[in-house]
């Protein structure tokens, strides 16, 4: 009766089991695993966010297939404003080369629409975030992994990509910076990146939610001619903070992904996008076709259009809260790890998230299980993220203080018992 895309395996896993009759029993979990930024404990200006909901026009129905003017001249100033995009994106974009959509899912959904057959592929980064596989099945596109590699920081394998590509392969997914790992894509990367992409007619498709999110303190003027350290320390004064965004990127047809969900900590006001760039002869074309898919959905609503100037603005307040958090979790983390010398904190550039190398005594997510059963911790498994063996755990930096700070406590208690 049902499609084949939709052949899943539905049971839950071990550890969402254990989490459930820990809660049921009564137990107080350290959740070190949160990624919803409306329950963090940060400070929301409710007023204006409410109140930016309330737009007169909105009764209006003016269906743009691409997204309101108004709310993509808010989106192209982002990427113009100095501040935003990583700290160095000056250039102007250009409104209409974005097209708003309720979710970077759904911008995933379009892009995969616009460039793929059934059973083309496109190449994906491993570790990374576990949401492409469930995508990339509803389209009928098959996802071909390639490795990054951790050697004092993260890095792109080259060789690897060399290997995966076929003839069937459309593009090249990055994630800048990726999650959970934090490693943004380098200038040397891009250069490769262009040269891999161009010779083969690729497309590159880029998920830039955590772009703002970067940790590093000292920063160059713009045009960054120096690349960050892989091994400064996110408190050190000599880290390079310089992350550009892929929406200045020309060199090839690029998909650059981003919204409101991380951008402005703000994931039930469905506002998303996505800004083609590259060469005209392939950006006309491709939006030409995203507007139709575009209008075919329909799936923008006008009042969080018209009020995404105002929750764009939200950002200012809202990021340097989670910075902050991100940062001093991080040097907590740092900190407890420093008596504990058989754990390992691995290099972290940017993002909500930090990875923990520990001994393996036993698979991760029999760890994790472990540790919520005995310590009432819930972290991730690394397996979760296609991490290729075990030995990781995934922790949120965006954690309320005194929880994480218990809860490191607690796990490392635990794991060096």
């Amino acid at each position: 009766m049902f499609s084949d895309r939709t052949n899943w395996k539905l049971t839950r896993n071990r550890l969402t089991d254990a989490l459930e009759a820990a809660r049921s029993g009564g137990a107080n979990i350290l959740d070190l695993t949160v990624s919803n930024p409306t329950r963090a404990g940060l400070r929301y200006d409710e007023a204006a966010i409410l109140a930016s909901l309330s737009a007169p026009l909105a009764i209006d129905y003016d269906p743009q297939p691409k997204g309101l003017r108004q709310a993509r001249e808010a989106v192209a100033a982002y990427y113009s404003d100095e501040r935003s995009g990583g700290g160095y994106t000056v250039h102007r974009f250009d409104p209409e080369q974005l097209v708003l959509t309720t979710s970077t899912s759904e911008g995933y959904s379009y892009i995969f629409r616009l460039l793929c057959n059934p059973g083309d592929e496109l190449l994906v980064p491993k570790p990374s975030y576990p949401l492409f596989e469930f995508l990339a099945d509803l389209e009928d596109v098959k996802l071909v992994p390639y490795p990054l590699i951790y050697d004092h920081g993260w890095q792109m394998d080259f060789p690897s990509l060399e290997k995966a590509v076929t003839p069937r392969t459309r593009g090249v997914v990055v994630v800048h910076p990726n999650n959970p790992t934090g490693s943004y894509v380098l200038a040397h990367e891009l250069t490769l990146l262009n040269e891999f992409c161009r010779e083969r007619g690729l497309a590159l498709i880029v998920d830039e939610v955590f772009l703002d999110y970067h940790l590093d303190v000292a920063t160059t003027a713009p045009g960054c001619p120096v690349e960050p350290s892989s091994t400064a320390s996110p408190s050190s004064t000599s880290a390079i903070a310089c992350h550009p965004s892929f929406t200045a990127n020309q060199d090839v047809l690029t998909f650059t992904l981003s919204g409101l969900s991380k951008v402005s900590a703000l994931p039930q006001m469905k506002v998303a996008w996505i800004a083609v760039s590259g060469p005209s002869a392939e950006t006309a074309p491709a939006l030409a076709r995203l507007e139709v898919i575009a209008d075919t959905y329909l799936s923008m609503n006008a009042p969080l259009q018209w009020a995404t100037p105002v929750l764009l603005g939200q950002r200012e307040s809202l990021q340097k809260q989670l910075l902050d958090r991100v940062r001093g979790n991080l040097a907590e983390l740092d900190r407890q790890l420093a008596e504990h010398k058989t754990n390992e904190r691995l290099a972290v550039d940017g993002g909500w998230y930090a990875i923990l190398r520990v001994p393996v005594t036993k698979s991760d997510e029999d760890l994790a299980v472990e540790l919520l059963q005995r310590k009432s911790v819930l972290v991730h498994p690394g397996h979760f993220y296609d991490f290729p063996s075990d030995g990781y755990l995934v922790l949120s930096l965006i954690t309320r203080a005194a929880e994480f700070c218990e809860g490191v406590g607690r796990m490392l208690e635990f794991l060096n018992y």
